[in-house]
């Protein structure tokens, strides 16, 4: 039982010093660019998606202004606009996680990079792309359940929102373990550069 606590309380520390490393991080430009970029386009991609394959297959079927009024209103619907508080909480919350763990994988890469010239960060390379591909199951959560909905009648909804609902947890999960383990090492990088500059 003691084992137990104390690896939670280590995981708690840790995750404490992940967020605490972000914050440093989101005064910096190599992080807050592509964070900013990451939010914006996974908000639009999850609000072309959250009412299910109509508005991106009205995309590539209607003009140029037409196609640019729909990814306009997905846009502005990432920070609430026409949209009721409960459909824009998660897929707000979702892009953030996003747009924070990019920002964080490219704040490592970066830095990685700049220490050891231009081989340096081949692993990083891979853990960052790792990571990027756990926030597929994000996207995946807002396709899930009209694909299931189309493919069964009537209780196909119910099975959907089940399903959606284990995809949204284990996201969440895999997001929170790869902010710790990317929040850490940009903690202890900043950390090392402050500690270097008093030298």
């Amino acid at each position: 039982m003691e084992k137990v606590l104390g690896k939670v309380a280590r995981f708690g520390d840790e995750l404490l010093l992940a967020a605490k490393g972000t914050i440093l991080a989101s005064r910096k430009k190599a992080f807050l660019v592509p964070a900013v970029l990451s939010f914006l386009v996974f908000g639009i991609i999850l609000n072309l998606f959250s009412g299910g394959f109509a508005a991106a297959s009205l995309i590539f079927k209607s003009g140029v202004f037409s196609a640019l009024k729909i990814i306009f209103n997905a846009l502005v619907g990432v920070f609430g606009v026409n949209k009721s508080f409960f459909d824009w909480l998660p897929v707000f919350l979702m892009s953030l996680m996003q747009g924070i763990l990019i920002g964080l994988v490219c704040f490592v890469y970066r830095k990685n990079k700049e220490r050891a010239g231009e081989t340096a960060g081949t692993a990083g390379i891979v853990a960052g792309l790792a990571i990027l591909g756990s926030g597929c199951p994000t996207c995946g959560t807002t396709l899930i359940a009209p694909l299931v909905g189309t493919l069964f009648s009537g209780s196909g909804f119910a099975v959907a929102g089940t399903i959606s609902g284990v995809i949204t947890f284990l996201a969440v999960l895999i997001a929170i373990l790869a902010f710790k383990k990317v929040g850490l090492e940009t903690y202890a990088i900043i950390e090392s550069e402050k500690y270097e500059k008093t030298r």
